[in-house]
């Protein structure tokens, strides 16, 4: 297994980039926060498919985060990750410092207005802005010609493929599906925070999830009566406070009344101090005939 090899500045990497662009070789990107779980590998093996370079990086990004929370808490464990991209494939880790990214004296910052507003962009104040203004940066650092990114945080792929397209980035964003552990809950690096019987009764949130792409594939197309099922199952559990848990438009992210078009029912869900998000594709059940 060889390691990727570690690459921790801005111009180092765009050089490295540059001359494998003029040798003809197509450069597929991976951006994560670290501490990295079978989600963030099943997107560098997915990447590893459309580029002849495999570049992830690592940067838990302060933009992202609001004064309230878990910056300084937030889990890592470089060695293990540097292990793991070995083993799923990635070519280059692009390991940046804060100041790296952020220089003394950064003034500039991007905000998608549509697709960052509701959803988490209602509790999470500035979040988006700081996630559209770090992946501009990687991109124009890395140059990508493909960027994947999970599924499991739909509203960030969304805003990221809109800044992509607005902006006139020549990277083509993709989203790998949410992996999941063997009884349904979503990989995340926020686990880790979950007591043993946070974590048993948050498998709630998959199972409602679920409960209500069965209930459109047996006909229910009615976005309400989806919700309300959803929230009851979720809400047998005094201690789980739902954020919010909506049904939307999956490209638009709007919201909708009917299930009559691809659609995403989408939740953020806290487990004691532990946030957790989900989401769920509801295609409108096809016809016969």
């Amino acid at each position: 297994m060889k390691r990727p090899e570690i690459i921790r500045r801005a111009a180092a990497m765009r050089a490295i980039s540059l001359k494998a662009r003029a040798r003809g070789k197509k450069i597929a990107f991976v951006p994560t926060m670290g501490y990295l779980h079978d989600g963030h590998l099943s997107l560098v093996r997915l990447a590893r498919k459309y580029g002849d370079l495999v570049v992830a990086s690592i940067f838990v990004n302060p933009a992202q985060f609001g004064p309230n929370e878990d910056l300084a808490r937030y889990p890592r464990d470089f060695k293990n990750d540097l292990k793991k991209l070995g083993s799923a494939g990635a070519d280059y880790l692009f390991f940046p410092s804060p100041e790296e990214i952020y220089p003394p004296g950064y003034q500039t910052y991007i905000e998608v207005q549509g697709l960052s507003r509701g959803l988490c962009g209602n509790f999470r104040p500035g979040h988006f802005r700081g996630v559209a203004t770090v992946v501009a940066k990687l991109f124009n650092i890395v140059l990508p010609d493909v960027a994947v990114f999970g599924e499991k945080d739909y509203q960030q792929l969304r805003v990221i493929q809109q800044m992509a397209k607005d902006l006139n980035f020549p990277v083509r964003v993709i989203g790998g599906k949410t992996v999941r552990e063997k009884d349904g809950l979503a990989m995340s690096s926020r686990n880790v925070y979950l007591s043993e019987e946070e974590r048993r009764k948050a498998l709630a949130l998959s199972r409602a999830l679920f409960m209500a792409q069965e209930m459109v594939e047996q006909g229910e197309n009615d976005a309400q009566r989806l919700i309300e099922s959803a929230r009851e199952l979720i809400g047998a559990d005094p201690e789980a406070k739902i954020e919010y848990l909506e049904v939307r438009d999956a490209q638009t992210l709007e919201p909708v009344a009917k299930i009559d078009r691809p659609c995403r029912m989408i939740l953020a869900v806290w487990q004691g101090k532990t946030r957790l998000i989900d989401n769920v594709r509801l295609n409108p059940k096809k016809p016969r005939g």
